[in-house]
């Protein structure tokens, strides 16, 4: 642990471990969204509808693994399929109000707990650190070619 990133890399292993861990603590009465469902129906709101396609070339995962998640995300009412609004053969998944409804509740319970988590950080340290993950996210998305649109 001599270098800035040796602890970097092991605080980020620790991080994904709570993120893990608090999950199930964190369902409501089973109504929680899995953390694949959770990101595919985020990436979906940010760019709109979107066809296997387009999400293993954003997700940089293969088509079955896609076909299986969003098969379960239309088995649970979260997405649907609907005709490219722009013309093309493929379907696209578009979120439906109950995904709609899932998500920003997940969020919300997400934001939550980072508040408890946070609540003695003062003001300026939570926005240096919000700062500093999107300019690590940045840069693993550009070293990837992948970016994640953002608002």
């Amino acid at each position: 642990m001599d270098k800035p990133t040796h602890l970097i890399e092991f605080e980020t292993m620790l991080l994904g471990r709570h993120l893990q861990l608090s999950a199930p603590r964190l369902r409501r009465n089973n109504q929680s969204l899995d953390r694949s469902a959770y990101t595919l129906l985020s990436r979906i709101r940010m760019e709109g509808p979107m066809s296997i396609g387009q999400l293993s070339e954003a997700f940089g995962l293969d088509a079955s693994t896609l076909n299986r998640q969003t098969a379960a995300m239309l088995r649970a009412g979260l997405v649907e399929r609907i005709p490219d609004p722009e013309g093309g053969i493929a379907r696209k998944f578009r979120i439906t109000e109950e995904g709609g409804r899932g998500l920003d509740a997940e969020r919300s319970a997400n934001i939550s707990g980072l508040e408890k988590v946070m609540a003695a950080w003062e003001p300026e340290e939570v926005a240096a650190f919000a700062a500093y993950l999107k300019r690590l996210n940045t840069d693993i998305e550009n070293l990837d070619g992948r970016p994640w649109p953002r608002p």
